[in-house]
């Protein structure tokens, strides 16, 4: 049975009651959201041209390679 899942969101300094609050889980959630906007700049990922699923997968590792290379490439 698939957990739900929890809201993470910094509470305002004025408030009475904080809720709980992870900065190491908003963090990751953070990485994980802008993973998928960069994402959804590639064209073919986000316009759905594939017919199989496996092509479809395919075009979303090598996008996500193209921007691990990009982010970890020398800058000298």
């Amino acid at each position: 049975m698939a957990r739900a899942p929890r809201l993470n969101i910094p509470p305002n300094n004025n408030r009475r009651w904080r809720p709980s609050f992870s900065k190491r889980l908003y963090s990751e959630r953070n990485l994980v959201e802008r993973f998928f906007s960069k994402l959804k700049h590639f064209h073919r990922v986000c316009s759905g041209y594939h017919r199989l699923a496996v092509n479809f997968f395919a075009t979303i590792q090598l996008a996500s390679m193209r921007l691990w290379l990009r982010a970890h490439e020398p800058t000298a």
